[in-house]
């Protein structure tokens, strides 16, 4: 669908914005992977900046439909971006994607900071500047010839550009490309490969989907052979070669010449995760890290920050965070060898697995319990919803023909359909079980037999998940009208497949109240989802009231951890 050209920047701008930019890296996602040699050639820089994207889209688009719901008013100009900042900092990928997240926080800051309704073309160009001088400081240590060379190069000319923010985009725009095609001149490595910074190459496509968004026209984009590759295609490049040394080689030359292995001089593991810590402890894991590693990154603020590093000792790494502050979503790649966090990591197998589970899970406890009966999980902390791409790339970490994928979350129906008609284009065969809670998702693995016909373990899975009524405890937050009636902030609440059926002060007495209410309708199994939070003693008093009241119905008690929710619960 065409966009209707915006003329400030206002909320539908960074809408637009972020719809476009999701578009560009789509279609030139293969490509910034091809030319990926910086600062390590693992072909995922166009991914990573592809799901960075995605991350802030989806947080943009939360915004829109929060406001949908309540009334006719719109989202203002800093809802969206500081949904697009976060957005893209809970999602960022690799080097490129955590310094794309700090260019967005940046110009978030400048945009959301004034508190108008809009920014003009001046507010614009502070916007990039301050994006381009964040990003730089967020690198531990500055390499010229990268992304940070483009994105100052694109600052410099909004700077000296006059009009209305299609002026400035389209001199920003104009700035990074030029910027790109001289960082072969800067960086010994592209130069060898005859490449542009992969990275760069992706904020020039960014910065497209901004001239577009402003003016309703797309760019000319760079003309084969443009950026120093003569045959007007890029080299493609053998995943772990770390090409950050100066005496490295491309894999593949530049002229379509003989393959070479590249020596790994680098460290050998990516560690990445999100950290809540204070401005004071992450100074010292600066400090600490730079001494583990290389490519440091830290972004974000405000309590939360995204860490990216090289290292060869990933658990020193992550201690660092630990003791910095609470680390979640930690990801550590071996450089080639696949997603060396989750169990049984390493390089792939040669040979696909004939079938695997694919599963989204709320908390910690609950992807240890997953991960054990032998499901490869995404996890979801609480308002972190993993967007489609993150889906599609478990899909093919689990490495199988055939694929079961739980969403665990009615809300996440949309994204798990979208991911499994992405990874059914890629050849796999993916069946979409609609989980609308974890608690069905434990049923249907329950019922999971791998040497089954692939139809009848899915037929089997959907009607252990369906047969399964689900429930779950929680705080409100505000007050609002539901099913039983006006809640308060600080109420508890019993929601009963998906809605608000009892309303209470006390955790233990509407958690009763809602085991009461499902079993009135029969059952032979409750599982209980205990939070981290939720003291162990209204467990315990729930199993009592379970054995003594329903003599045939058995209880299982799993810790499912920071899940958001005090107490998931299950009937089947």
């Amino acid at each position: 669908m065409a966009q209707v050209p915006q003329t400030f920047f206002d909320a539908l701008a960074v809408r637009a914005w972020c719809g476009l930019a999701l578009e560009a890296l789509g279609r030139a996602r293969e490509e910034i992977d091809a030319i990926n040699v910086y600062p390590v050639a693992d072909g995922d820089t166009g991914t990573n900046l592809y799901l960075t994207v995605e991350s802030a889209a989806t947080a943009v688009e939360a915004v829109f439909e929060g406001y949908s719901a309540e009334g006719p008013e719109g989202p203002t100009l800093a809802d969206a971006t500081r949904a697009m900042a976060h957005g893209a900092l809970i999602g960022a990928r690799g080097n490129s994607g955590t310094i794309l997240a700090q260019l967005l926080r940046g110009m978030a800051q400048v945009l959301a900071g004034d508190g108008a309704a809009h920014a003009d073309g001046q507010g614009l160009r502070r916007a990039l500047r301050t994006a381009a001088d964040s990003a730089r400081r967020a690198v531990a240590h500055p390499v010229e010839g990268t992304v940070l060379t483009v994105a100052s190069a694109a600052a410099d000319a909004a700077g000296g550009a006059e009009g209305d923010c299609g002026e400035v985009a389209r001199a920003a725009y104009d700035g990074a490309r030029t910027a790109l095609a001289a960082t072969p001149g800067q960086l010994a490595v592209l130069r060898r490969a005859g490449v542009v910074d992969a990275g760069g190459r992706g904020l020039v496509a960014v910065l497209a989907a901004l001239v577009e968004t402003f003016t309703g026209e797309t760019p000319e984009g760079p003309a084969p052979g443009a950026y120093g590759n003569t045959a007007g295609t890029y080299p493609r490049v053998r995943s772990g070669t770390h090409a950050g040394a100066e005496h490295d080689e491309p894999a593949e030359c530049a002229d379509g010449g003989e393959v070479t292995e590249a020596t790994v001089t680098g460290p050998a593991y990516e560690v990445i995760y999100l950290l809540e810590a204070e401005d004071a402890a992450v100074e010292r894991l600066r400090q600490r890290l730079d001494g583990l590693g290389d490519s440091l990154v830290v972004v974000g603020g405000d309590g939360l920050w995204n860490v990216h590093v090289h290292v060869d000792d990933a658990g020193a790494a992550v201690e660092a965070g630990v003791e910095a502050g609470r680390p979640h979503r930690i990801r550590i790649t071996h450089f080639g060898a696949g997603d060396a966090h989750a169990p049984g990591a390493g390089r792939l197998p040669a040979e696909r697995t004939a079938r695997a589970v694919v599963a989204v899970v709320p908390g910690e406890g609950l992807a240890g319990l997953y991960t054990g009966a032998g499901a490869t999980t995404v996890l979801a902390r609480p308002g972190e919803p993993p967007a489609s791409g993150e889906l599609v790339e478990a899909v093919r970490r689990a490495h199988a023909h055939e694929v079961v994928l739980l969403p665990n979350d009615a809300e996440l129906r949309h994204t798990a359909a979208a991911a499994a008609e992405q990874a059914r284009a890629e050849g796999l065969r993916v069946a979409l079980i609609p989980t609308r809670s974890a608690v069905q998702g434990i049923a249907a693995l329950a019922v999971h037999e791998p040497e089954r016909r692939f139809d009848e373990d899915v037929v089997a899975m959907t009607s252990a998940a369906g047969a399964t009524r689900y429930a779950e405890i929680a705080v409100a937050e505000r007050q609002s009208w539901t099913m039983a009636g006006i809640c308060q902030a600080g109420d508890v609440l019993g929601l009963i497949d998906g809605d608000v059926a009892v309303i209470g002060d006390d955790v233990t007495a509407t958690a009763t109240a809602v085991l009461d209410r499902m079993l009135s309708a029969g059952g032979e199994m409750v599982t209980l989802v205990l939070g981290d939070e939720t003291p162990h003693t209204v467990a315990t008093r729930l199993e009592t009231h379970v054995r003594e009241g329903y003599l045939a119905v058995d209880t299982v008690l799993y810790q499912g951890g920071r899940q958001g929710a005090l107490l998931l619960i299950g009937v089947e």
